[in-house]
């Protein structure tokens, strides 16, 4: 049981033009089932990257942020064959003042993983590592990309198995310290000290 990423291909700015979401909400027959809900990580959803052991602006380096996470589905008929979804989403970057270069390479996971009806988490399906670059134009310290996934396929043991009974997860793949900050609810803005 595992689904595939068959494609990941960076688009710019905006969801909007997903063109499989626009099919999927015209097509001739609506899905018998929700899709799977398609959400960030809340502990991994963002990072920041210090040049030092001292938690202060001065250290911040690169950042990186999921903004909005989308998905659209589709069952490909009533049998137990699997759903065939499509997920964006947007992610924000940042260069603060410790950051060396105009470029970062970051690393992320995406995980399908499987609920019950209660919505208690059973375990996960399949996980999956990938990398994004963030290339920061001349003068700019903030950037935004969408990643768009054109197939994650989420196999289904009976024809009635409902999307409500999976999720898929995104998040950045942090280090111990980098989790322990985003759970101590800090955080650092990329135009934080400066005026106006």
């Amino acid at each position: 049981m595992r689904f595939a990423v068959i494609s990941l291909a960076a688009a710019t700015l905006t969801l909007a033009g997903c063109q499989g979401v626009r099919n999927t909400l015209s097509g001739p027959e609506p899905n018998p089932g929700p899709c799977p809900n398609a959400l960030s990580l809340y502990d991994a959803h963002r990072i920041v990257n210090f040049s030092g052991p001292e938690i202060v602006y001065g250290n911040v380096g690169f950042t990186g942020e999921i903004l909005n996470v989308a998905g659209s589905c589709t069952y490909t008929d009533r049998s137990a064959t699997p759903i065939d979804m499509e997920m964006g989403m947007r992610l924000g970057f940042g260069r603060g003042p410790a950051a060396v270069g105009d470029s970062h390479t970051y690393q992320l996971f995406i995980t399908v993983v499987r609920l019950d009806p209660q919505r208690n988490f059973l375990g996960v399906i399949h996980r999956e590592n990938f990398e994004v670059t963030a290339n920061f134009p001349a003068g700019a310290d903030r950037i935004e990309i969408v990643e768009e996934f054109s197939s994650i396929r989420i196999p289904r043991a009976e024809p009635d198995t409902s999307g409500a009974n999976f999720e898929v997860l995104v998040g950045f793949e942090l280090t111990d310290e980098q989790l322990e900050f985003n759970r101590s609810g800090m955080r650092f803005r990329v135009t934080a000290g400066q005026d106006g």
